[in-house]
């Protein structure tokens, strides 16, 4: 933001299901931590909600729906991925889309995105959203970490958090396992840390999750 002067920098957010545009935040220079994909654009309407499709609060991750004009009619020739994907909003008139994306409130009104709920993995039973995870590492200022489930010796699942950073290790994972307990239960909290020089990425440049 610096080295652009007085260019603005806008941070765009949009599925091609909503015609690309559904969010605009203009990044300013106290986005450091988090750069927000901030507030809807005209005749857009986003909401957070649970499994339910109930309203989240300020600062609890759910799945992000976009109604509004722009919105696609559906998927061609795809009746039931579309009636998967557009539902009649329960909020007021029109359709919604189901994003898959994980987000949450900020208390200024911005959106955070989080990741996708798509990579939702099974554990010992629970179904566990790894953004959640990732969100609140990030909380304890490890920014840079990427949580899946892999078998142990036994075959059985375990979480396992990777990470660019050195600061986890500085610190006690021990300690860092304790104050996740304060956000998360016991079966979200990775059983491992493990530290990597860089993240494998695609062709396009994005994290490489299967990698």
């Amino acid at each position: 933001v610096k080295e652009a002067g007085d260019i603005p920098l806008i941070n765009l957010y949009g599925p091609t299901e909503t015609t690309i545009q559904a969010s605009f935040h203009q990044i300013e220079i106290e986005d450091r931590s988090c750069i927000p994909i901030g507030r809807a654009v005209s005749n857009t309407q986003l909401y957070i909600v649970n499994k339910q499709v109930e309203a989240q609060s300020i600062g609890v991750p759910g799945e992000l729906y976009i109604g509004g004009t722009q919105l696609a009619r559906g998927y061609l020739n795809q009746p039931d991925l579309t009636a998967e994907k557009f539902i009649d909003n329960p909020f007021g008139k029109g359709r919604l889309y189901r994003t898959g994306d994980l987000a949450r409130w900020l208390s200024d009104g911005n959106i955070e995105f989080l990741g996708r709920i798509d990579h939702q993995i099974k554990v010992r039973g629970f179904r566990i959203e790894p953004g959640e995870i990732e969100h609140a590492l990030e909380t304890l200022g490890i920014d840079n970490a990427i949580v899946d489930a892999k078998d142990d010796n036994n075959s059985n699942k375990q979480l396992i958090a990777w990470t660019t950073e050195n600061d986890p290790f500085e610190d006690n994972w021990s300690s860092i396992k304790s104050k996740l307990s304060n956000s998360l239960p016991d079966y979200m909290i990775p059983a491992a840390f493990v530290q990597m020089e860089k993240f494998p990425l695609t062709n396009n440049g994005k994290i490489n999750r299967k990698a």
